[in-house]
């Protein structure tokens, strides 16, 4: 066979009448590869690298698709200690699409593996499947092969594969078109003990029977190549007739795009002006930003823990979470099947929970890339008993703030007064003649005006602007999040007096905290509405102060209060909406000025995020709040 003899048929083909086709466990892009080469080919038989025993069960299982299951093949030690092998029933595993894929097409199959009653897994990182949609399987088989790892002699692999080697030559005798869906650690080695025809043993005899069980919803993530989430996609683009070739990229966004509108809802109801912070812009940053992640880990596709990871440092924890929960789900397994009178099982990495209750060491036999635990904070949502407890637990008389928020909210009024300064001496500027200084700058917009009505080149001048230094600053800062503020959602008035001399008099009407109980002596609200009184002192609290009674929203009465109570002649207002007539003659009957600052003028994310506060009950909370506020 000369160089220019070898192509892709002529690699694969151990001989006339049987193709092999080199197969990576664990990936919807190589499963997708095997459907299409055995609807697309004259193929008479399948041959799957599977044992006899566990066919009947695994044809029952695809047979049950798409509800996930397992064939397990228990397995007992000399030393009397048990564990399993097992075959996960996964629409997303190039072995299980094939067997699928000829059960549709009618063709027959054969499952040859060598019965063993103990299975000893080939543990290999092989590439990433996904780059077969710009590659030949030729080439990306033939790249693989100087890192497979190989098989020592003796050893119970080299057994499987001469005995595999064995079985396609008596195949041979029987059909003239044969497909072998070999793994891709074995492909080599038993082309070579195919065509040396290599000695080979018998299958091993007394072999425990296999059991075939559901895997519980819980579990999914553990039995399943692809995120749940994704396979389940990949269900219903087969139910729809749909095409799924880019789908192992596709459904990533699809699942991102779930997980932002099941964030979105459960915010709604405590927030709504900011829910919408997590906007394309972010999401394409997001993306951009999982893509770099992916890249260092020398991988073309995420995992699940470079989804949260990102999710978490871009979005916050609350966003994170609702991604992994939609990355675990898998609706289809409640659908009503067979299974449901099979005993479940529990699955983790390594091991299972038989329906007896034993925890089993277990292995994968069609196992991808080894899964490994890594770490990422998250900090979840209490249960409601938890909350119900820490709520009845709670001291009406005491209460706190959190400091880190303290610090936060105190340092974005400090920016906001100082913008406010801004804003009032733009209000005094003027424009000069330039003579011998430039001021605060040249004032192109004036200069261009009066070139424009001036012909003689000679006479034109230079225009700066002359911002004089504003006398004063802002004492009183006052933020509206919601207009009109519902009275029934935002029950909760107060004022809290500063600690120290570098926070402000704070009074505001929130959510109330005692519902949303995140921690023991810890509550979490929103604000509606705030006035920062800074430099801090003693006022009355302007909830309970009769003078101000004549207010008829919450808004009025915290403007009131602030105008009442500033010592400087302009009061700061940040709202959502324009300032109305009635809030203007207000402050004219304490003499005061407001001066309106659009909210939308700063970021949603950063609103939204010093919105939400909590409420320590008592000073010693604060020495372990940290381990329960989420950032």
């Amino acid at each position: 066979m000369t160089l220019s003899s070898l192509t892709p048929d002529t690699i694969f083909a151990l001989s006339s009448n049987i193709h092999v086709l080199p197969v990576v466990h664990g990936s919807g892009d190589m499963a997708h590869v095997v459907r299409e080469i055995i609807v697309s080919r004259h193929i008479d038989c399948v041959v799957l690298p599977l044992p006899p025993s566990v066919q009947s069960f695994v044809e029952k299982g695809i047979d049950q698709l798409p509800v996930i299951s397992l064939v397990a093949l228990p397995e007992q030690h000399d030393d009397g200690t048990s564990s399993c092998s097992y075959v996960p029933i996964d629409p997303c595993q190039p072995v299980i699409m094939g067997i699928r894929s000829a059960m549709s097409e009618m063709i027959p199959r054969a499952f040859i593996d060598r019965e063993v009653r103990r299975y000893h897994p080939v543990s290999w990182v092989g590439p990433d499947p996904y780059s077969l949609k710009a590659m030949p399987l030729a080439a990306f088989s033939a790249a693989t092969m100087p890192f497979l790892p190989p098989p020592q002699d003796p050893s119970s692999r080299w057994e499987r594969i001469r005995w595999m080697a064995f079985r396609l030559h008596e195949l041979e005798l029987d059909f003239s078109a044969i497909l072998f869906l070999c793994p891709m650690t074995d492909w080599p080695w038993l082309r070579q003990a195919y065509h040396e025809r290599m000695p080979y043993i018998s299958p091993e005899q007394n072999i425990s029977l296999p059991e075939w069980w559901k895997v519980e919803s819980s579990s999914l993530y553990f039995a399943l190549s692809e995120l749940p989430y994704v396979t389940h996609l990949y269900e219903r683009r087969r139910e729809e007739a749909r095409a799924d070739t880019h789908l192992a990229i596709d459904g990533i966004k699809e699942l991102v795009l779930e997980a932002r509108s099941r964030w979105l809802a459960s915010r709604s109801t405590t927030i709504a002006h900011e829910t919408n912070w997590v906007t394309p812009q972010l999401l394409q940053r997001y993306f951009q930003y999982v893509r770099n992640l992916t890249l260092l880990e020398h991988r073309l596709k995420p995992d699940l823990y470079t989804l949260v990871l990102a999710a978490k440092q871009m979005a916050g924890d609350e966003f994170a979470l609702r991604l992994l929960e939609t990355a675990k789900t898998y609706d289809c397994q409640t659908q009503p099947s067979v299974l449901d009178t099979r005993p479940g099982v529990l699955m983790g990495i390594g091991e299972l929970q038989d329906p007896g209750g034993n925890i089993l060491p277990a292995v994968n036999r069609l196992q991808g890339d080894p899964l490994i635990w890594r770490r990422v904070t998250l900090r979840p949502d209490p249960s409601r008993p938890k909350a119900q407890a820490w709520t009845q637990q709670w001291n009406p008389y005491r209460q706190c703030s959190w400091p880190p928020e303290d610090q936060r909210i105190e340092s974005f009024a400090a920016h906001v007064r100082q913008h406010s300064r801004q804003v009032l001496g733009a209000d005094l500027g003027r424009i000069e003649r330039f003579n011998n200084s430039l001021e605060d700058g040249i004032d192109l917009r004036a200069t261009l005006r009066q070139w424009a009505i001036t012909p003689q080149r000679s006479v034109r001048d230079i225009h700066v602007k002359v911002v004089p230094p504003v006398r004063g600053t802002i004492e009183s800062l006052v933020f509206f999040f919601e207009v009109p503020a519902d009275p029934q959602k935002f029950s909760w008035q107060t004022t809290w007096y500063a600690e120290h001399q570098e926070e402000s008099t704070l009074s505001f009407y929130a959510t109330p905290f005692s519902p949303n109980m995140v921690g023991p002596g810890i509550g979490q609200a929103c604000y509606g509405g705030a006035l920062f009184l800074y430099p801090p002192r003693l006022i009355p609290d302007i909830w309970e102060n009769p003078l101000f009674d004549f207010a008829t929203s919450l808004e009025e009465r915290l403007l009131a209060g602030a105008c009442a109570h500033s010592q400087e002649p302009v009061v700061a207002v940040v709202s959502p909406v324009p300032l109305t007539w009635a809030w203007r003659k207000m402050a004219r009957r304490f003499g005061r000025k407001l001066l309106p600052i659009p909210l939308h003028r700063f970021s949603g994310q950063t609103i939204a995020r010093l919105r939400q506060f909590h409420v320590l009950n008592g000073h010693e909370i604060r020495s372990y709040a940290a381990k329960f506020i989420r950032e």
